[in-house]
């Protein structure tokens, strides 16, 4: 089997989907992936089977003929915008092979979500067999795109649940001295809600007298706000095993996002068994999240309301915390590595 991957942006959590690919299926994988102007810097690590190539090494010719030369037997794709990608699709969408377009955004029923919902539906059938979403509010805009119910597979994204499944180690500790702090991880931008989530945590420390801590893990064009802040431990970006060791000190995981489109970090510390406060924009909060069972969501991106639930999280007690930490680790399991490459597989076989 030969699977054609050509991505707008390859992070860290796509690879165990690889590994299923290659291991269990011994498929072979190339994979295309923008190299310049990435959002995060990220290395790919080398696999068996699994071959990278830079985009901008190739013309929209070049590519069509490195694609024929794989001559794959499935091909996903998640950049629309690229010219090149689009002649790829067309092509082999012409000779009957299964071309999947990826949906990590959400159905928002905006003025130009609307407008392709029009005109779309037709476009998106010339080059595109299936549908992949990540959840709900995905299946809800690939349905509007077009896509029917026997053309849409779910379970697009998963976190590396191996992994980060070893932050449920720590609850017996945490249980006899629970970490009275908060977390985040992501970058440090606007739509990140960087500079709600500052607010929120000062109020936190002055209107309710909080004492937890906050420890915020990125980098971005807001980082200078949190520098120097009172009870803020500000630390770079760093690798997924060093976060899975972070959790052994963190007490509730925070996502204050103006808009997130889905949110796998939310899939990776419900899987590491952390309690959530989460914005009511986060894409994956149908999926991993159920309200004051495993956290607490907040609205309107306001910082006193962003404060109001870290104070009343702070003051719930080790009990109710540790169990909200085992009901998100329940959560996490709706969706693994093996479950999205299972899913993307059965194309083949309806």
């Amino acid at each position: 089997m030969v699977i054609l991957y050509l991505y707008s942006e390859l992070v860290g959590y796509q690879i165990p989907i690889f590994f299923e690919y290659t291991n269990k299926y011994n498929a072979n994988v190339h994979v295309v992936n923008w190299d310049q102007n990435k959002i995060k810097p990220y290395t790919p690590p080398n696999m068996r089977n699994v071959t990278y190539y830079k985009r901008s090494e190739f013309t929209i010719k070049s590519l069509k003929k490195l694609a024929a030369d794989i001559n794959p037997d499935i091909v996903y794709i998640s950049g629309w915008m690229d010219r090149g990608y689009l002649f790829v699709a067309k092509e082999f969408r012409s000779k009957g092979i299964p071309v999947v377009t990826g949906f990590d955004d959400q159905w928002k029923g905006t003025v130009r979500q609307r407008i392709a919902s029009l005109f779309c539906p037709v476009i998106s059938q010339k080059y595109f067999s299936h549908a992949w979403v990540a959840g709900p509010y995905q299946y809800e805009f690939a349905k509007r795109l077009g896509f029917k119910n026997n053309r849409i597979i779910f379970n697009l994204l998963s976190c590396d649940t191996n992994l980060f499944n070893k932050g449920m180690e720590y609850l017996e500790l945490k249980a006899n001295n629970y970490p009275e702090s908060f977390l985040y991880v992501g970058n440090f931008r606007s739509v990140k809600g960087t500079d709600i989530l500052v607010e929120a945590y000062n109020k936190y420390r002055l209107n309710y007298q909080g004492k937890w801590k906050l420890i915020c893990i990125g980098n971005g064009e807001m980082h200078s706000l949190l520098e120097g802040l009172p009870g803020v431990e500000l630390l770079d970006f760093m690798n997924q095993e060093d976060l899975v060791q972070i959790t052994k000190r963190a007490g509730v995981f925070v996502l204050p996002s103006r808009f997130e489109k889905w949110g796998v970090v939310v899939h990776e510390f419900t899987s590491a068994a952390m309690p959530l406060i989460l914005s009511e924009h986060v894409g994956a909060i149908p999926t991993f999240f159920v309200e004051n069972y495993n956290g607490i969501s907040y609205t309107n991106n306001s910082p006193n309301n962003l404060a109001k639930a870290m104070a009343l999280m702070a003051n719930r007690n080790v009990a109710e915390l540790i169990e909200m930490s085992n009901n998100s680790h329940t959560l996490s399991s709706r969706i693994n590595p093996e479950m999205s490459a299972a899913s993307f597989l059965s194309i083949l076989h309806s």
